[in-house]
């Protein structure tokens, strides 16, 4: 099996975002023991850019056009897209969306160069909770999302800690470099 992450990437943007692109392979490295750890799944890794050139409003970027890509590049892959932009059609409240084997979060920017804590926390969060969907829907469970949206509420509102990982990818009480949902919480 194989989880691909893609950047997608405005042209103009992409030399200044070179650290963040850098953090996504390492981050897929991390969601290839995470995955590994949590459900017993074993994922191939890739990652690449997807560079977008200026369109017309007409020919808006949004999920429909990244479900496409989808298809194209072949729907036994696991196609996880990291985009530039918040989409109109999502199904999750962090900005995302997921689908069989598809993945898609709006991938915020860091205010400070090369804030790692910020990835961790603002995205690595976001990415997480999608994989969780794909992963419990794998396996079965009924209530897939319904489940992850009840964590994520307490993450966000019910003081839930998230799961901290170092560089190393084992856990920390440090300062994480990757954080992701509590899975402590599913009943698998």
């Amino acid at each position: 099996m194989i989880l691909h992450f893609i950047f997608v990437i405005k042209e103009e943007d992409r030399q200044k975002r070179q650290f963040e692109f850098e953090y996504i392979k390492k981050m897929a490295q991390f969601y290839k023991v995470w995955i590994k750890e949590k459900f017993g799944r074993d994922y191939e890794v890739k990652c690449d850019e997807l560079i977008t050139k200026p369109r017309s409003i007409l020919q808006r970027l949004d999920t429909h056009t990244f479900v496409r890509d989808h298809q194209q590049r072949g729907r036994d892959i696991y196609h996880f897209y990291l985009t530039h932009f918040k989409p109109l059609w999502t199904d999750c409240t962090c900005d995302g969306y997921h689908a069989e084997n598809f993945g898609l979060a709006f991938w915020q920017t860091p205010k400070q160069p090369n804030d790692t804590l910020f990835l961790a926390e603002k995205n690595c969060t976001t990415v997480s909770h999608e994989i969780l969907h794909e992963q419990l829907r794998i396996s079965g469970h009924k209530k897939f999302i319904q489940v992850v949206h009840d964590i994520w509420t307490k993450h966000l509102f019910e003081q839930l800690e998230f799961e901290q990982f170092g560089e190393d990818f084992q856990k920390t009480e440090g300062k994480p470099t990757f954080l992701t949902m509590d899975t402590s919480q599913l009943q698998l």
